[in-house]
């Protein structure tokens, strides 16, 4: 018992010197780039505070303290920030303090999990290191957003599930149930493909306990948000996911969850089509050895978890700077790596013996350095992309239109450093334009009139947006007066942000405060004519 547990603690240590050295390392290299301050790689994480600061300082859930606005995806992260600013007060890092708290509790509890596999310290190291890495935790981490919670919880049920014998553990699997639905809406398809699985196994009442903890939080928020701006689930579920409506386009819609989305999808077979090879090899074998029930208990978590990989691909999204399928890759690590044991303890042997698995495994390998290269360069450049673009544009607005209206398509720094009216034309800030960005809609003629006369009746000042997202309908009322141009773009949709005078009566002194503003010497700006 001594000797396991000074394995596990060897572990650990390993684990935690490994992955904290490489996430401080590219702390430091983000902050080299962007004046001494801790900038996000990615301008979502400053919605969250943004939401958490409005609701905590002027009681308001939404991105501006004027209005309610579902614009947060993750409701009970940006609660959890809002009640850490209302009692530490209002800092743009406290994201990163509470990544860096679960990211450890997640090292741990892949520690203790695999700690029940392998005996040899350096067996288990490897194997947490490999899940870390596979679901890109050190960028999850760095990017402020809610994914490392929700890989945490995501952790802490399967390690219960594996352990249902025990009732601490019974009650661990149930409160992270209950909580993680309420962190990302995609943990839906887990309840559902997990009730499924124990349905196959009889256990109704198990099955009836999973759906019942994990969908009644997500039907109590539906329900205030629903009263609140109409819509069921957060703005961005509504714009960014996929709808499947009974109408004349149902085939279409069909076509594209079943092709586009699944089969035909890049992303999905860079994520998830390895992972569920290996798993359908080894829920075939037990089908075709055990018994039927014997079969789904011991491929619980394969059937699972791929169960779960298929219904996101199909219905959620795969791209994101690997931020969505994180849990995924994190649950497929510690389903399989149970089953491939010999591979990281025996490898000469297993690659003789099992040639086929051990060709997806390394297939595996290839992709965590390909993951891992590319997050290499969110984390380089992404902050300095996001403190160069959204953040000087954030300080502009903040020196000469704090509180003025402003139309904009991103939308986390500029609320979070001001106190801006804003029209979100992409929808996630602003209930009005949901319907013309609604399921992937692209802009049209309809859009423009809107834009033109809803800013013009209710006054806007300027807009800040990128011309692409927007041409051709870009209103003939706005004059662009500047663009503001960085350069390598990484984790910005576009390199150019084109300032547009919405009141024309202020359009010279705008471009006056543009020549004004001292900007970021990166920032490159161009003045129309």
């Amino acid at each position: 018992m001594k000797s396991s547990s000074h394995t596990g603690l060897k572990s650990l240590l390993i684990s935690i010197i490994v992955f904290s050295t490489v996430c401080a390392i590219y702390y430091i290299s983000s902050v080299t780039k962007t004046d001494g301050q801790y900038i996000y790689p990615i301008d979502d994480a400053y919605i969250h505070l943004a939401m958490a600061k409005n609701f905590a300082v002027y009681k308001v859930w939404g991105v501006t303290r004027y209005e309610f606005s579902s614009t947060s995806s993750s409701p009970l992260f940006t609660c959890l920030l809002s009640f850490l600013i209302k009692v530490f007060g209002n800092n743009d890092q406290i994201s990163l303090y509470v990544n860096l708290i679960f990211g450890a509790g997640t090292v741990y509890i892949l520690n203790r999990y695999f700690s029940g596999v392998f005996k040899k310290a350096r067996s288990i190291a490897f194997s947490v290191l490999f899940t870390l890495f596979i679901a890109v935790l050190h960028l999850q981490i760095l990017s402020g957003m809610e994914h490392v919670l929700h890989v945490f919880l995501f952790t802490l049920n399967i390690f219960c599930l594996t352990r249902l014998q025990n009732k601490s553990a019974v009650l661990g699997f149930y409160i992270s149930l209950l909580l993680m639905g309420l962190v990302r809406f995609e943990s839906m398809f887990y309840f559902a493909a997990l009730a499924f699985v124990f349905i196959l196994l009889k256990q109704w009442k198990r099955a009836g306990f999973i759906l019942l903890a994990g969908f009644i939080p997500v039907a109590l928020f539906c329900c205030i948000n629903y009263q609140q701006d109409g819509y069921l689930f957060p703005n961005s579920v509504v714009v960014k996911g996929t709808k499947l409506a009974f109408d004349g386009n149902f085939l279409h819609q069909l076509k594209h969850i079943f092709l586009d989305n699944f089969l035909l999808n890049a992303s999905f077979y860079k994520i998830g089509f390895f992972p569920i090879l290996i798993s359908l090899v080894f829920i075939y074998r037990g089908f075709k050895t055990k018994k039927f029930r014997d079969a789904v208990q011991s491929n619980l978590l394969l059937i699972t978890i791929s169960l779960v990989m298929i219904c996101h691909s199909m219905f959620a999204d795969l791209k994101g700077l690997f931020r969505y399928e994180a849990y995924l890759l994190t649950g497929f690590s510690m389903a399989i790596i149970p089953e491939v044991r010999g591979f990281i303890e025996y490898f000469k042997d297993y690659l003789k013996k099992e040639k086929l698995v051990s060709g997806f495994i390394i297939m595996n390998m290839v992709l965590l350095i390909y993951k891992c290269f590319s997050a290499h360069s969110i984390l380089s450049e992404g902050g300095k992309n996001i403190y160069e673009q959204q953040v000087q544009s954030a300080k502009f607005l903040h020196t000469y239109y704090n509180e003025s209206k402003v139309v904009a398509n991103d939308i986390g720094a500029i609320t979070y450093f001001t106190d801006i009216h804003l029209l979100d034309m992409a929808g996630l800030g602003s209930v009005e334009t949901i319907p013309f960005n609604e399921n992937r809609r692209q802009p049209d003629a309809k859009f423009e009139r809107f834009l033109t006369q809803y800013t013009v009746n209710r006054k806007y000042d300027i807009a800040l947006i990128y011309d692409a997202w927007l041409q051709p309908y870009i209103p003939k009322n706005w004059k662009k007066v500047a663009v503001l141009k960085i350069t390598h773009p990484v984790t910005v949709a576009r390199d150019e942000v084109a300032v547009y005078s919405v009141n024309r009566h202020n359009e010279q002194i705008l471009k006056r405060n543009i020549r004004t503003f001292k900007w970021n010497r990166n920032v490159q700006v161009t003045i129309a004519d």
